[in-house]
């Protein structure tokens, strides 16, 4: 029952994501993402503050989900994790903080901005899990302080075989409200996408590269 409905909230949220455009789909004019590959999905997850009602809908699914880990505090990644941790902490009335990508040049140079207490077991919030590389990063900086780190929570992942494998050398955990193979089935049923899209763009999570390197060409 569990998994048939956070089936229905993967679906859900993917649709969502689709229709205000924080996720796009071009199989055949890719965008091309800052590492140099070519991509057919561009994610900006920060369009959906700009959606009251999708916002609301995230919101509720992250605390949902972040609450059955059972955190007693929650961290978000900068930039685009901080509103959904302060969210999420927010609703679960828990201590927050969020964990820049570098210390600050000046002042104190902290890395983490906030207080955590003592023996606190820390979620991370992020939008988006790629390689997992910035979020266990993130998730090192809440050990360095000598916290106990639940895993990290986001809202998209590709789907990626090194952001398992990633995790799994760190003894990490990581959850998503939605992923790469649900949004494409739910492009194909609203008809965002067409047939012939989805089967050149059902393995691109598979391998990125290859899928880039016929465009190489161009």
């Amino acid at each position: 029952m569990r998994f048939n409905k956070l089936n229905l909230i993967a679906k859900n949220i993917s649709d969502r994501l689709l229709q205000i455009k924080a996720i796009k789909l071009n199989a055949q004019n890719p965008f091309t993402w800052a590492s140099g590959l070519r991509s057919p999905i561009y994610c900006d997850n920060r369009l959906i503050l700009s959606y009251p009602e999708v916002r609301k809908e995230v919101i509720l699914a992250l605390t949902r989900q972040a609450k059955t880990l059972g955190p007693t505090a929650i961290a978000g990644v900068a930039t685009a994790g901080i509103a959904w941790g302060a969210y999420v902490a927010d609703k679960l009335e828990l201590p927050y903080c969020y964990i820049r990508s570098k210390p600050k040049d000046h002042g104190l140079k902290n890395l983490i901005e906030g207080q955590i207490p003592e023996g606190s077991k820390v979620l991370v919030i992020e939008d988006l899990i790629s390689t997992g590389g910035s979020s266990l990063e993130a998730v090192q900086a809440v050990i360095d302080q000598n916290l106990e780190t639940i895993g990290v929570l986001s809202i998209f992942q590709y789907g990626f075989a090194a952001a398992k494998e990633n995790f799994e050398k760190k003894s990490q955990s990581f959850w998503s409200l939605t992923d790469f193979p649900t949004l494409l089935e739910q492009a194909l049923l609203s008809s965002y996408i067409n047939p012939d899209d989805f089967q050149k763009l059902k393995n691109w999570n598979q391998n990125p590269k290859l899928w880039s390197d016929q465009f190489s060409h161009n």
